[in-house]
């Protein structure tokens, strides 16, 4: 039986005939394939489905200093709506410094924006819209996601609305430097492909539930691409509803999730069986001044439970400049520190 390059290579397919085209196709597919490929269809579209209509595009135009000339510098990105009155998350880098933003949604309404808080250091902003008939997305669970998962990217590269692509979840906890230079970690790696404004469109799995926020690419290379976390954006997106900024609680370490071991949780009655392991400390740091060391695994912080990046980012946006317990585990060792968290830029 001949294949199908030489079935579409065949001199009888003199014009273009798509249709057979595609019989020969699917003809090649083992019968036994195509629920696995029509389960996966089905698993993107409906994804795209739920989410699509809360994407938008926003469309920036830059201050310009008082040393630059010329007309103001424009930009554009994505972002997505998270509340039926109109709040919209997106990437810090997309609407930082704009004197203008203008939103577009998904039926090809235009509004005007205002920014309602930024936070650079985390690459998250919300804007806000007054608009009606406004669907929102519904917020998943980042915590939950698994390696090799499906993942899917919506948003607009180079003006072109609504673009999709879809890859799986490549790696989770890395940490990626923002734009102010602040180390982001539990950021989300995957091979769905970003492009230029794709930045602060959702990452969705396949129940149609934003994973996390799209926010970088490595440009030289092919497949690695970054999202900020959901678990992270829900804790800096209510604090910038709330009050506009972030005051954030620092203490010096770059640190990763960690798994404990079972007998260490049981000897020591741990309520999760994971931690954030210290990577490293800074020089004249809190953590530093506290003895915190390369190697420690911090389990509570204040009497609260540390079991990821994400809840030790949450209680640090609360203690600040007060001594606060720091419980570690190092090597088999429990041990309880005193730390004083300091405001970031405080010195």
């Amino acid at each position: 039986m001949r294949n199908v390059l030489e079935l579409l290579s065949d001199e009888t397919l003199r014009e273009p005939d798509f249709e057979q085209a595609e019989r020969l196709v699917s003809a090649a597919i083992p019968v036994s394939d195509l629920p696995l490929l029509d389960a996966y269809s089905e698993a993107v579209t409906g994804a795209v489905e739920k989410v699509s209509p809360s994407v938008v595009n926003i469309e920036v135009e830059q201050k310009r200093s008082n040393s630059q000339q010329g007309a103001p510098a424009h930009g554009s990105g994505s972002g997505f709506v998270f509340t039926p009155d109109g709040f919209i998350l997106t990437n810090s880098h997309v609407v930082h410094g704009a004197q203008k933003i203008e939103v577009t949604l998904s039926d090809s309404r235009h509004y005007s924006a205002d920014l309602i808080g930024e936070d650079p250091d985390a690459d998250l902003a919300v804007v806000r819209i007054t608009a009606p008939d406004l669907p929102a997305v519904k917020l998943g669970d980042s915590s939950a996601i698994r390696v090799g998962q499906i993942a899917i990217a919506i948003g607009n590269p180079y003006g072109f609305q609504t673009t999709v692509t879809a890859g799986v979840i490549s790696a989770l906890g890395r940490s990626l430097r923002s734009q102010s230079g602040r180390l982001m970690d539990s950021i989300i790696q995957t091979d769905a492909a970003l492009n230029p404004g794709n930045s602060g469109g959702p990452l969705v799995n396949s129940r149609g539930e934003v994973i996390g926020v799209n926010t970088a690419v490595i440009r030289p290379a092919q497949g690695i691409c970054f999202a900020i976390s959901i678990n992270t954006a829900k804790l800096i997106a209510g604090l910038l509803i709330k009050d506009g900024k972030i005051r954030r609680g620092v203490i010096g370490v770059a640190g990763q999730d960690a798994p404990i071991h079972r007998r260490l949780v049981r000897y020591y009655e741990l309520p999760a069986e994971t931690g954030v392991l210290v990577l490293s400390t800074e020089e004249n740091s809190p953590a530093k001044r506290a003895g915190l060391q390369e190697g420690d695994v911090i389990v509570s912080f204040s009497g609260e439970t540390v079991a990821s990046i994400d809840d030790l980012h949450r209680i640090l946006t609360q203690e600040i400049d007060h001594k606060a317990t720091i419980r570690v585990l190092r090597r088999t060792e429990m041990r309880d520190l005193e730390i004083v968290p300091q405001e970031r830029n405080s010195e």
